[in-house]
């Protein structure tokens, strides 16, 4: 595994990079959060919650299942293949490598297993039904996105995978039985095989307790070998950095992008984007290419905030259609679901040179 960094200063008595807290830790540098994080989910919790009450949820059969339709044990290295799991979590299938993102299977995303909201849907496919992991992609560390139990049964299912992570996150990683771990800041690059992995800016915070936050960096990923490439957001606001992310690391076959977890939308603008932030963001990225297809997630898997379970959906599609975009370039997903770019003509001939 080769690897490139592309540190914005800090070394040689440079300035260091603006998303590095003086004396320690991360910030967003566009703009921080208002109000205060503790202070908001006190407010969130127990003022706002108890003069607005949240909309009814619908039933859980509402969200389909599919059968996941992964190549196994790999796909071809011109091929590409996403599967959603559920939340955040991807099977990606690019360049010869299975790779998984914010892997959860749990019940809860909580550190105490009989704690915390449940699962709404069971996980697109069983843990130990999956191909050979090669890699594991870390956005943070919050609890529904880096899972304690799962990151254990991984490490045992597939000791040789390699995890990357935001910088600050990989002691936490290892204690949970990972060996082959790897921290990467913004615009740092990972090449595994064919596959160059790049670590990117996101607008999000970390913590796993109450004294831990801004300590371990948070940031999304682009994969891309040859001609295919993937954006994978993980859990972000909108914020200025989107049409840089497509200006260097694009164009994009598929662009994995937030959509739940938006209301009270005075608290949770600043962490999560809503639908319509989400089509903005997908705009900035594509730079008005008519290729790439963007599949929402962080939806339809836990009730994390007050919005009705199925309201991003909807909301996601008037907003595409109010955006103009083409209906092809928008796929919203049934957990378990795959979908394949076929292997060109061309990429066969020159794999057989």
């Amino acid at each position: 595994m080769k690897r490139r960094q592309h540190r914005a200063g800090g070394e040689n008595g440079a300035a260091p990079p603006a998303h590095h807290r003086p004396g320690g830790g991360f910030r967003n540098p566009w703009r921080d959060f208002a109000p205060d994080i503790p202070q908001g989910f006190f407010a969130w919790a127990r003022a706002h919650r108890t003069t607005n009450p949240r909309p009814l949820d619908p039933d859980p059969s509402i969200f389909p299942r599919a059968s996941p339709a992964f190549a196994s044990p790999r796909a071809h290295d011109a091929a590409l293949t996403v599967t959603w799991v559920g939340h955040a979590t991807f099977l990606i299938q690019i360049g010869g490598l299975n790779i998984l993102t914010d892997p959860i299977w749990s019940e809860r995303p909580s550190p105490i297993a009989f704690a915390g909201p449940r699962r709404w849907v069971p996980p697109g496919a069983p843990l130990d039904a999956l191909p050979p992991i090669d890699v594991v992609l870390l956005s943070h560390n919050h609890y529904d996105h880096f899972d304690s139990r799962t990151a254990r049964r991984l490490a045992r299912l597939h000791p040789d995978a390699r995890w990357l992570v935001p910088l600050e996150l990989g002691a936490l990683v290892r204690r949970k039985g990972p060996k082959h771990v790897e921290e990467l800041d913004w615009w740092n690059e990972s090449r595994l095989a064919t596959v160059v992995v790049t670590c990117t800016p996101a607008q999000h915070w970390s913590a796993r307790g109450l004294r831990d936050r801004g300590n371990s960096l948070w940031c999304g990923w682009t994969m891309r070998s040859g001609a295919r490439a993937v954006y994978f957001a993980g859990d972000t606001a909108f914020f200025p950095g989107f049409r840089e992310i497509g200006e260097r690391c694009g164009p994009f076959d598929f662009a994995l992008l937030p959509i739940g977890g938006y209301e009270p939308r005075w608290f949770m603008r600043f962490v999560h984007m809503g639908p319509e932030e989400a089509v903005q963001a997908f705009v900035e990225l594509s730079r008005g290419d008519t290729h790439p297809v963007m599949i929402p997630m962080h939806f339809g898997t836990f009730k994390l905030t007050d919005e009705a379970m199925d309201e991003p959906p909807r909301r996601l599609r008037a907003a595409w259609i109010d955006a103009g975009l083409p209906a092809r370039q928008l796929g919203v997903f049934a957990h378990g679901e795959s979908r394949s770019l076929a292997v060109r003509s061309d990429d066969l001939i020159q794999s057989d040179v």
